[in-house]
């Protein structure tokens, strides 16, 4: 069995060293968190299945021309991505009010917002993710006023090609998650989306019944969590025979 180098252990993946430079294999676990890592657990078969549909998400964008870090899946629970330097902070467009929106301004779950909403979280877990302004960005250096011109942009291109997406498999797009980093390409730094799409990093609701097929089930204790991927997955078309079965090898590390 080869053994490959851990970069970086997150909350649900683990980054190794890829085959050439400049490339990352991203290992899909099936950990569980929310609230900031105060909840944990786990959800069997979510890595296997939010691998399938990252990738397939990250194609169809990359179709439209949304760069993107993904490379192609190696196997049940691994891709291979390109390795950039990730931007500290949470990109969050919201369409409709759910979650800590809905708590702060005090509004109704549900309620469809008069435009897209998007906002900016500093990525710092003992910190709570704090929600912060283009002024925070730009004068601690996390990015330049291009390069969130930039992200907006493609936040905002993002947001209208998914939501019709899922709206033509009967979900609606309540709000989403996404991260992004740099890339040297062609003598110029690149901006690029990063990390990956999936029901953790989005609220995913049925069109008719308003059923949420995404990880506020684990979130809340909603009960039947695996089979709410399940059909995210079902519905792209793209359910694994066996979602629970991992072919993928253990994830090693070189010896230290």
């Amino acid at each position: 069995m080869s053994r490959r180098r851990r970069i970086y252990e997150g909350k649900a993946k683990i980054l190794f060293e890829g085959p050439e430079p400049g490339t990352v294999i991203q290992y899909f676990k099936d950990d569980a968190t929310a609230f900031n890592n105060k909840k944990k657990g786990v959800i069997t078969g979510k890595g296997v299945l939010n691998n399938r549909i990252s990738e397939y998400l990250m194609t169809r964008l990359a179709e439209i021309g949304v760069p993107t870090h993904f490379i192609k899946r190696l196997n049940m629970r691994e891709q291979l991505v390109r390795q950039v330097e990730i931007i500290p902070i949470e990109v969050v467009v919201r369409n409709v009010a759910a979650g800590s929106l809905a708590t702060r301004l005090g509004l109704e779950e549900g309620e469809r917002l008069p435009r897209s909403i998007v906002e900016y979280y500093y990525k710092a877990d003992h910190l709570n993710d704090p929600m912060v302004t283009e002024e925070h960005i730009t004068a601690f250096g996390w990015a330049t006023i291009p390069e969130i011109d930039e992200i907006l942009n493609m936040s905002i291109r993002v947001n209208d090609f998914l939501s019709g997406l899922f709206l033509g498999i009967g979900l609606k797009l309540v709000d989403f998650k996404l991260e992004f980093g740099r890339v040297f390409d062609e003598d110029q730094d690149m901006i690029i989306l990063a990390d990956e799409i999936s029901p953790d990093n989005c609220r995913l609701w049925d069109v008719k019944t308003n059923e949420k097929l995404d990880k506020d089930r684990f979130r809340r204790d909603m009960g039947r969590v695996e089979e709410a991927y399940q059909e995210v997955a079902r519905r792209l078309g793209i359910l694994p025979e066996d979602p629970g079965r991992d072919t993928a090898e253990t994830p090693t590390e070189e010896d230290a």
